[in-house]
C-alpha cells in the first residue's frame, strides 16, 4: 500500500509568497493497521526519501491525534515543526480549529486558523509542554563551545522540552552566519552531556525579532532549517528577563528562510508555531 504523504512547508517567513522557504516535514496520515504495520527502520528511511529533514506520522484514535517524530537517526520524542505540519494537514482535511493531539506520552492542544488570501496556508500554534531549564554541568560547556568555534565564556543555558539542548547566546546576526562548526566534535560534546544539539541565537531586537541556527548532529541534521521546540525553550529563557514574545528568523543560511514565533503566557507556559504551507491536491 502507498502511504499518505504530504510534503508541508512549516514555519514559512511571513511575505514568502515565491514558493520557497520554509521546512520541507513529511506528513505520513496511517490507520491503525498501518501504524501497526510499519517498523521503526521503515519510519527512520521516510525523511530521506522525501528530501525532508523529519518525518511525522499521525494516527487518528477517537478524538485525538496521536504524533510520532522520526529523522534518519531515530525517533524523538517531540517535534515543533512536525507539530505544525500534522495541524496543517489536518486543518487541510478537516477544517481550522483546535485539535486534541498526543506525543511523547504527553497530550494537550493544537489550533490552526485561516491565512486569509493565501489559500493552503494556516496560522498553527500549540503548547509544546513544560520548559526546564538549567545552568551547564561541568565539563558540559566547553567541549559544546570549541566545536562551535565560539569563545569559552559565551552564554550557555541547557533547555529541555522532551529532551535537552543548548540554548547559545551570540551578539549578532554577522557572528550567527559566520558559525562553521566541527560536526564531529559537536555530536561528540552532544552525544556525551545527552543533548540532541545546539540552539545558538541573537540577542532579541525591537518587538522581540531575532535570529537562530540549530545544529543537531546527535539526531541526524546537521542544521535545521526550523527548530520550533527550541525556540520555545529561548521563549521561556527570555520571558524569565520581561520579554513576552519572540519572533525568530531561520533557515536563511540553508537558503530556506522560515520563522517561528513564541510567546510566553501570563501563567509562565509557553505557546509556539508559525505559518505552514499544503500543496493542493
Amino acid at each position: 500500500m502507498r502511504p499518505d504523504v504530504t510534503v508541508v512547508r512549516a514555519c514559512l517567513r511571513d511575505g514568502d509568497g515565491d514558493g520557497g522557504g520554509g521546512s520541507p516535514t513529511a506528513v505520513v496520515c496511517e490507520d491503525a493497521g498501518e501504524a501497526a504495520e510499519a517498523g521503526e527502520a521503515a519510519r527512520q528511511r521516510v525523511p530521506e526519501a522525501y528530501g525532508t529533514s523529519h518525518a511525522v506520522f499521525v494516527r487518528r484514535a477517537g478524538d485525538t491525534v496521536g504524533l510520532r517524530f522520526f529523522t534518519s537517526g531515530g525517533e524523538l520524542p517531540a517535534c515543533g515543526h512536525g507539530t505544525v505540519a500534522a495541524l496543517a494537514v489536518l486543518a487541510a482535511r478537516g477544517g481550522p480549529g483546535p485539535v486534541a493531539l498526543s506525543a511523547g506520552g504527553r497530550r494537550f492542544t493544537g489550533r490552526t486558523a485561516p491565512v486569509p488570501g493565501a489559500p493552503g496556508r494556516v496560522a498553527a500554534a500549540f503548547d509544546p509542554g513544560p520548559v526546564a531549564l538549567r545552568a551547564p554541568r561541568p565539563g558540559e560547556q566547553g567541549p559544546l563551545l570549541a566545536a562551535l568555534g565560539l569563545r569559552a565564556d559565551a552564554e550557555v543555558r541547557i533547555a529541555g522540552v522532551g529532551r535537552e539542548r543548548a540554548l547559545v547566546a551570540v551578539p549578532d546576526r554577522a557572528a550567527l552566519w559566520g558559525l562553521a562548526p566541527d560536526p564531529v566534535r559537536l555530536r561528540a560534546a552532544c552525544d556525551r552531556a545527552g543533548l540532541l544539539g545546539a540552539y545558538v541565537y541573537t540577542a532579541p531586537g525591537p518587538e522581540g525579532a531575532l535570529a537562530a541556527r540549530m545544529f543537531a548532529p546527535s539526531i541526524g541534521v546537521p542544521e535545521d532549517i526550523a527548530n520550533a521546540n527550541s525556540t520555545a525553550c529561548l521563549a521561556a529563557l527570555l520571558g524569565r528577563r520581561g520579554i513576552a514574545s519572540i519572533a525568530v528568523d531561520m533557515g536563511d543560511a540553508l537558503g530556506s528562510p522560515a520563522t517561528v514565533t513564541a510567546a510566553v503566557r501570563p501563567d509562565g507556559s509557553v505557546e509556539v508555531g508559525g505559518l505552514a504551507e499544503v500543496p493542493p491536491g
